[in-house]
């Protein structure tokens, strides 16, 4: 697994691409796609409206261009996105989502496409300076995420002595930090660096973390809660569409279309197998 050099986080607009406000419980020959949005680098509109991000153009690859198939991104609340699913309303889920022992009990996934970890974001100059500071204070996080998570268990860590902050999207966990209404935002690595990216008043907690512990040896140079692997997710009952979607993953990172797609969001791709090299 390689070091990810963050963040470019710039992207084209796809041509052709809607997204659909409510949807029929059948895809009609379109493959409609939840995705909680907006959450940039994977799935956020530019200021002309466009959708774009990681998500965005691997949906592309592997729908459009391997699957031959339209296709259109769902906007879902991801703390309902799996039940949503599986009423129905979208076929798969592409939405940066973490594959878990407790989700894969609902839904089954891809191979995995990417790996992430769970970071803290603080203010610069906020007298954090390592995890234990947090302790007495307030961390925000999204409502459903693997970055919830994490908080409730920093939080069995210091016997309670955290409030945990949970917010429908992760923009207003960012504004919660720049309220001083949080001491941290708790969210994936990606996520948060984009953010520190744009915003100078707010930077990654430093620190020796799970990448490290566990030996990796291209760690990313601050603290990690955890180690994920992101994958799409599909209903229990779609076995072969899914097998198919697998094998359209397995062509785009062998052609280099998912290195191309990787490089333009975060850097160089080189060394990266899509996530595949860990487990989480």
């Amino acid at each position: 697994m390689h070091r990810r050099t963050f963040l470019r986080g710039s992207a084209g607009a796809i041509a052709g691409l809607t997204v659909a406000g409510t949807t029929s419980a059948q895809d009609g020959g379109v493959v409609r796609i939840g995705s909680d949005i907006p959450y940039r680098p994977f799935e956020y509109r530019t200021a002309t409206g466009n959708l774009v991000g990681f998500d965005v153009d691997i949906a592309e690859a592997i729908f459009q261009g391997q699957l031959d198939r339209n296709y259109e991104f769902v906007q879902t609340s991801f703390d309902t996105i799996i039940p949503s699913l599986n009423n129905g309303n979208f076929r798969v889920i592409m939405s940066a989502m973490t594959i878990t022992k407790e989700r894969a009990q609902q839904v089954d996934f891809s191979n995995p496409y990417f790996t992430a970890y769970q970071t803290v974001l603080i203010l610069k100059n906020s007298g954090i300076n390592d995890l234990q500071d947090l302790r007495g204070k307030t961390v925000a996080v999204q409502k459903g995420t693997t970055g919830e998570a994490a908080a409730q268990q920093l939080k069995k860590r210091f016997n309670g002595n955290l409030t945990i902050d949970s917010y429908d999207q992760i923009p207003d966990a960012f504004a919660a930090l720049g309220n001083n209404q949080a001491a941290a935002v708790i969210n994936d690595n990606t996520v948060n660096a984009e953010f520190a990216q744009q915003n100078d008043q707010v930077t990654l907690l430093k620190g020796r973390g799970a990448a490290a512990r566990r030996g990796d040896e291209n760690a990313p140079p601050y603290l990690t809660l955890t180690v994920e692997e992101y994958g799409i997710a599909f209903r229990k009952n779609d076995d072969q569409f899914r097998r198919q979607v697998n094998q359209a993953l397995a062509t785009i990172r062998q052609n280099g279309t998912y290195d191309r797609i990787y490089s333009e969001y975060f850097g160089s791709a080189e060394g990266t197998t899509g996530g595949t090299t860990t487990s989480g």
